[in-house]
């Protein structure tokens, strides 16, 4: 295990199962690839609890095009796990009805890139139930959708919609960076009343990605972020984790991002705290706010584009909260404002050498 791994894996991080778990409920850990702690996820939440029920294009007989409901249609049958038209905009519609009726339907966008025909259903229907109805109805839908780079996706299979759904009042925004955080967290999801925008960063499918792509693919099971509990448990969908302890800057980040933050902070020599902040929306705004007080230099870093992308709202509460504290300007480290493109892909992303000129930059101001 390299040097970074082993940081990253320091049990410091508070990646522990939720305290309201039952002493031993969540049974051994196994090593899992995120696919199979998403699967796991979906497999321990419709055991116990019949009203969930999971669909989408190609999850029910074919499993998903990434395989996360593989087994699920043949152990639960056809009306708990089912295949749907190509309508992104009729699954959410068809999710917020069942929700409305006592069901908790975890729908599947095949691609982050295919959701923009859902958002009238997202965010004029889900994230208003609660509100309009004076707390008389609720919208417990969990959306998933596999999002980011870096597989050589192009334009229409890469995006990284986050900051839109940020936006949106009654919305939770999730995005795990590990198997073990994919599955407590997706249990989460599923059990929270709220809808929640569940994003799952597909390079981190079936390994850690620090942004060398020239390197060999380094599968789960060689983490111990990759073991991860057989049985039920999960994790506060409002919190952040402290990924890699530091003291000389603040990195803020999620999904992939967080993994190539934790290489250029190896690779430069500095000692960066990187905080992996799982929950978007609602934010842990207190650890965020800690570490910045304490090493009083931020870098912020996603993989959408730069311009309105969350970092922006990121580097705006750093600023009102923490401006006395702040040695040097914050930093931002994303995407370009331009389509993720397929031949230039790895100029495109923010990878460990962008990031650590960054790093580099807030810590000579």
């Amino acid at each position: 295990m390299d040097s970074t791994m082993q940081r990253a894996a320091e049990p410091a991080r508070g990646l522990q199962p939720d305290a309201s778990s039952a002493a031993g409920a969540a049974g051994r850990p196994v090593p899992m690839t995120m696919i199979q702690a998403l699967r796991s996820a979906l497999d321990v939440t419709m055991a116990r609890d019949a009203k969930v029920v999971v669909f989408g294009e190609d999850v029910g007989y074919f499993g998903g095009v990434f395989r996360v409901t593989e087994g699920l249609q043949a152990k639960y049958g056809k009306s708990r796990c089912f295949d749907a038209p190509i309508s992104e905009g009729g699954l959410v519609g068809v999710a917020i009805g069942m929700a409305g009726y006592g069901l908790r339907p975890v729908v599947e966008i095949q691609f982050a890139d295919y959701v923009y025909p859902a958002t009238d259903q997202i965010v004029s229907e889900a994230a208003r139930m609660r509100y309009r109805s004076a707390g008389d109805f609720t919208a417990p839908v969990t959306i998933r959708m596999p999002c980011g780079g870096g597989i050589y996706g192009g334009q229409t299979h890469s995006q990284s919609p986050e900051a839109f759904f940020t936006h949106v009042c009654g919305l939770r925004t999730v995005m795990p960076s590990n198997p073990y955080d994919a599955k407590g967290l997706l249990i989460a999801a599923i059990e929270c009343n709220d809808p929640v925008i569940f994003l799952e960063p597909k390079r981190l499918y079936n390994g850690p990605f620090d942004g060398h792509h020239e390197r060999p693919v380094v599968p789960w099971s060689r983490h111990p972020l990759g073991m991860v509990p057989e049985g039920w448990y999960k994790l506060p969908i409002d919190a952040a984790s402290i990924f890699r302890p530091g003291k000389e800057l603040t990195v803020l980040a999620y999904g992939t991002m967080v993994w190539v933050a934790a290489c250029a902070a190896e690779e430069t020599g500095i000692d960066a705290e990187v905080i992996d902040l799982r929950a978007l929306w609602p934010m842990d705004l207190e650890t965020v706010l800690a570490s910045v007080r304490k090493t009083g230099r931020c870098v912020v870093v996603h993989e959408a584009t730069r311009t309105s992308g969350f970092g922006a709202e990121l580097a705006a509460l750093v600023q009102e909260h923490c401006f006395h504290h702040l040695e040097a300007p914050i930093e931002r480290v994303t995407g370009w404002d331009t389509p993720y493109p397929h031949a230039q892909e790895w100029d495109y992303f923010p990878g460990p050498g962008r990031v650590g000129e960054a790093f580099k930059r807030a810590m000579e101001a």
